[in-house]
């Protein structure tokens, strides 16, 4: 598993659901130094339908991003 650290930029209405984008933290505190170590940049954009999903991201908010195969 591979984690980054990613802060929520934007959140805005679109149509019938919401677009999220992400970009990798680069500073701000001594975790987020170390991430920028390993995780030097980044953007990350979903879309989603969900209401309840969406209201989970609150912009200026640090998020652990966790990759892991697919099975």
């Amino acid at each position: 598993m591979v984690r980054a650290k990613f802060k929520c930029d934007s959140k805005e209405k679109s149509g019938d659901g919401f677009q999220l984008h992400f970009s990798a933290v680069t500073t701000g505190s001594v975790e987020n130094d170390s991430f920028f170590k390993w995780t030097p940049s980044g953007q990350l954009s979903m879309g989603t339908i969900n209401e309840t999903a969406a209201a989970e991201f609150e912009v200026g908010k640090e998020y652990y991003l966790d990759f892991s195969p697919a099975k």
